[in-house]
């Protein structure tokens, strides 16, 4: 690359850095601190525009040294290439004096760049870096980088942070008294629609969920993995955005897609989870065959992203919680599966080898074919795992069950979610 255009990328990056005023501290920056203290590589991943970049910015605000800053996700760096990480660390000494951390957002944009952060970390260097696809991280982390990084997952807001967005208290004092109550409820009606994508939570513009979309297919799957079945691929998301929750079969979706193998589907997949678009959820079973070929559940990264890209019935709310649910586990770290015997149990937890927690979705408890049906998958999977305790979440019941020597406590998801010491179970 030229150096003067190097130095005119960096110099405008510069005067785009954001004020602490215009941030929401992440819950996950918590987990920095301990990173700070030893020299591994930080390596932060997440969808597009999750917030990774602001999240970097938070780390550079509080870091001594916070000049060395480059974002590749910039169309005027679409030349840069390996021999141009030397050249532009040169720039940054010419233009800050010499400094001991770097922070790179989007690294993955260039191809062999693990290289050039391998010779920084051996040198002694602090390297923060944000990156879209987990799967192309791992790889060449694994293959230049073992033992030399540390990684953090980043999602969209959870609902404690998209209430932080709107400056509404996320303590749990008084949370059961009529007016907080009342905030949270609207406010969590209110997340259901929104998700938690940073802009579109401060915007609401009506194109950028569609935007965001095709950045993420067209740059993240269709270029990343030269795939030419752009009609399938946007079939199969469509039916993922429209069937969050369900389980679905791979032959079956290879007959819907007109596709040769369902292997094929299953790489699919495996591309749409690599840049955290969508998830698969498996049924837990002792036997690992078995749970690999199983038939999985699915699920997507944001109800707001869902909505727009996919169908849906007004009866499907359901649904849609049982999504934010299975999110906020995913965020929080939790091992999960699903359980389905006779019955079916939404979401059960393992730690170790052991499974430790069951939990039901639905959007109430006041159908008696409902409470039946909810009631026995869950008990069905307490008895299974030989556990006292199990949890519904609704949209707005809190009560304990006593039933069949087991406890249910039902919970309203957003006072679940509010309760960020739920993992004590």
């Amino acid at each position: 690359m030229n150096k003067d255009q190097l130095i005119q990328v960096i110099e405008d990056q510069q005067q785009n850095r954001l004020s602490a005023a215009e941030t929401v501290t992440r819950e996950k920056y918590s987990d920095i601190g301990p990173l700070k203290k030893h020299k591994n590589i930080v390596i932060i991943t997440g969808i597009r525009r999750c917030g990774k970049s602001t999240f970097l910015a938070e780390v550079r605000r509080k870091e001594k040294h916070s000049d060395y800053y480059l974002n590749f996700d910039d169309d005027r760096l679409i030349e840069f290439k390996v021999p141009d990480f030397q050249k532009l660390y040169e720039v940054f000494i010419e233009l800050y004096g010499e400094q001991d951390t770097f922070f790179f957002d989007e690294i993955q944009n260039i191809e062999g760049w693990e290289r050039f952060v391998r010779r920084l970390h051996d040198s002694n260097k602090k390297v923060y870096i944000t990156g879209s696809n987990a799967s192309m991280l791992s790889r060449e982390l694994g293959t230049h980088l073992t033992g030399r990084y540390s990684q953090l997952e980043l999602y969209p807001f959870s609902f404690r942070e998209y209430l932080t967005c709107h400056n509404i208290d996320t303590g749990i004092s008084g949370i059961n008294t009529t007016p907080r109550k009342s905030v949270l409820k609207r406010f969590f009606m209110k997340y259901i629609k929104d998700g938690g994508f940073p802009e579109y939570v401060k915007t609401k513009q009506a194109d950028y969920l569609k935007m965001l979309y095709e950045g993420i297919l067209y740059k993240d799957i269709l270029a990343r993995y030269n795939l030419s079945n752009e009609k399938q691929i946007k079939e199969l998301v469509y039916y993922v955005a429209s069937n969050i929750g369900k389980e679905i079969s791979f032959n079956s979706l290879k007959t819907m897609l007109g596709l040769g193998s369902s292997t094929t589907v299953k790489e699919y997949f495996s591309y749409f989870e690599n840049s955290y678009l969508t998830f698969l959820l498996q049924k837990y079973d002792v036997s690992a065959k078995k749970q690999v070929y199983s038939n999985k559940k699915v699920y997507f990264i944001d109800t707001a992203a869902a909505e727009h890209l996919g169908f849906r019935f007004s009866s499907d709310k359901g649904r849609l919680l049982e999504n934010i649910v299975f999110i906020e586990l995913k965020r929080t770290g939790q091992d999960v599966f699903f359980h389905k015997n006779a019955k079916e149990c939404d979401f059960i937890i393992k730690q170790g080898n052991k499974i430790h927690a069951a939990l039901q979705v639905c959007t109430s408890l006041e159908n008696k074919e409902t409470r039946d049906r909810e009631l026995t998958g869950l008990l069905e999977a307490l008895n299974y795992y030989s556990l006292p305790t199990g949890y519904i979440l609704t949209e707005d019941e809190d009560e304990v069950i006593n039933t069949n020597g087991k406890k249910v406590q039902v919970t309203p998801i957003w006072k679940w979610l509010v309760n960020n010491q739920w993992l004590r179970y």
